[in-house]
């Protein structure tokens, strides 16, 4: 007899804008601005049902994770290899000032992000490889649940970049991720192997 498919869900989303507005911030740990909470709490509803909450452990998506799960009685693990990709010296500033003090190093990353890593930052395929071995072992992990992911853009990138086979540096360009946007992954374990696939990208919805 066959074995029924056991089908896995993952909601991505991104933290909200944090304080300070627009600039490079990777591991900087800068909380949610009073937008970014109004646009985390948006972007839920009452509708969605989930298993397992998993989290950044940077503030901007950590405090509104915790805060969440608290509120809905759900366990919450913060996962250290969903930080965001480091920018080394780019940190803090904005794309105006890594211009003027670093010259083209920024046209430089993103054209051809593989090459060339901000000053000091983390090269994106070592990026791609830690997201990597963590949504591997979070997807066996959870198998079967319905999971949130409160992390970054760059997080959600190389998650889609493993789920859909592409190349770390397409990816880095290829998803627009707006503060607050989610993405849904479904996952089926079949006799043909793991399916996933991207149901929705940028896109608030209820859950299945």
């Amino acid at each position: 007899m066959t074995a029924p498919a056991r089908t896995t869900w993952f909601d991505l989303l991104r933290h909200g804008e944090p304080d300070g507005g627009p600039k490079y911030r990777g591991h900087r740990d800068d909380a949610l601005s009073p937008l970014g909470w109004r646009q985390m709490r948006a972007a839920v509803g009452e509708a969605d049902q989930w298993d397992h909450i998993l989290t950044s452990p940077l503030l901007r998506c950590r405090a509104f994770a915790e805060g969440l799960a608290a509120e809905r009685g759900l366990p919450c693990t913060v996962v250290e290899g969903f930080k965001e990709i480091s920018f080394g010296a780019w940190e803090g500033l904005t794309t105006e000032q890594v211009a003027e003090r670093f010259g083209d190093g920024q046209a430089r990353f993103w054209s051809d992000p593989e090459r060339h890593a901000p000053q000091g930052g983390e090269p994106i395929l070592d990026f791609y490889r830690r997201i990597g071995a963590a949504w591997t072992h979070w997807r066996d992990a959870l198998a079967g649940q319905r999971v949130l992911l409160v992390c970054h853009g760059g997080v959600i990138r190389m998650t889609l970049a493993h789920v859909m086979g592409l190349p770390p540096g397409r990816a880095l360009g290829a998803f627009l991720v707006p503060y607050a946007s989610r993405s849904r992954v479904r996952l089926d374990v079949t006799e043909q192997g793991l399916l996933g696939c991207l149901v929705s990208h940028g896109a608030v919805e209820a859950g299945p």
